[in-house]
């Protein structure tokens, strides 16, 4: 089975843009962490996931194929013709009416491989791994991928990126951009996870970290997020009783953690799985 690698702000991220990539369920992949973001300066997260996915294999179904074809030199013949007859009605209700099983194993193993063959073209295997990439190649590829999808929804803005160091962070300003940022900034995760495809894993790069924000959005989202955390650290505080908030992402979490920090009488939390992680709220133990 092919692998493909791909990247995230988090592992959740990275996993979800390669089950997108191989076209399956989570159940069917298997998974390789290969990279994780680590906490830089003033609460920012450096770098960013990196995981390999494939298929999941199906050894076992290939075993079952081969078992009644070894059958046949080994024992009698009538007990060979009666155990592949006994047989043949299972495989009928499962992949047809179809009895010879030789063709059945190949059209099954086909159909298991092709959904990895569809990213194929963007992994560019016969670039060397871990050969530079300079940014402004990636901030140009960034801005005119950014700028098809303006365009191809009918809207009307600008691309620009804006660079730190190894961070490079592309702004889509304009009005009546709220399409591309959708409920919760869901829309434009899936912008940023494919605006890194087209700019950073086509061409092999793996130093700069990059985002996207559409009309300032994301600035707006950790305001209102650090007020809404400081006033209910203030509610806890106040009424001495625990307060869980709504599941939220990773990113989200990480500004209402970040936000109460260092705020006195309160700590937090999380519990539960992506996508239902919550964050806690609650006193903080006496003498904290």
């Amino acid at each position: 089975m092919e692998w493909v690698e791909t990247t995230g702000r988090s592992i959740d991220e990275a996993k979800n843009a390669a089950l997108d990539a191989l076209g399956v369920a989570e159940d069917d992949a298997e998974f390789d962490i290969l990279e994780e973001p680590t906490q830089g300066l003033f609460g920012r997260t450096r770098g960013e996931a990196r995981v390999r996915a494939r298929v999941r294999p199906t050894q076992a179904r290939q075993k079952t194929e081969r078992r009644n074809p070894r059958r046949k030199p080994a024992g009698e013949k009538s007990n060979t013709d009666q155990t592949a007859g006994e047989a043949r009605p299972e495989r009928s209700n499962s992949r047809g009416r179809n009895n010879d099983r030789p063709r059945q194993a190949k059209p099954a193993g086909e159909g298991n491989r092709r959904p990895p063959r569809e990213p194929r073209e963007p992994r560019d295997d016969d670039r060397p791994k871990g050969d530079p990439v300079d940014p402004a190649l990636v901030s140009a590829q960034a801005v005119t991928f950014l700028t098809g999808v303006v365009n191809a929804f009918g809207l009307v803005g600008t691309v620009v990126v804006e660079r730190e160091g190894e961070e490079l962070e592309a702004q889509v300003n304009g009005d009546d951009l709220g399409l591309l940022v959708g409920p919760r900034g869901n829309t434009l995760v899936a912008l940023q996870d494919l605006t890194r495809v087209v700019a950073q894993r086509r061409l092999g790069d793996h130093d700069t970290r990059l985002r996207v924000d559409v009309a300032g959005y994301r600035e707006r989202r950790r305001d209102a997020l650090t007020r809404f955390a400081l006033k209910v650290a203030g509610e806890v505080v106040e009424s001495g009783q625990p307060r869980v908030l709504e599941p939220m992402a990773s990113a989200d979490r990480k500004v209402v953690h970040d936000a109460l920090s260092e705020q006195t009488g309160v700590v937090t939390r999380s519990r539960g799985d992506d996508p239902y992680r919550q964050i806690v709220v609650e006193p903080a133990p006496s003498g904290e």
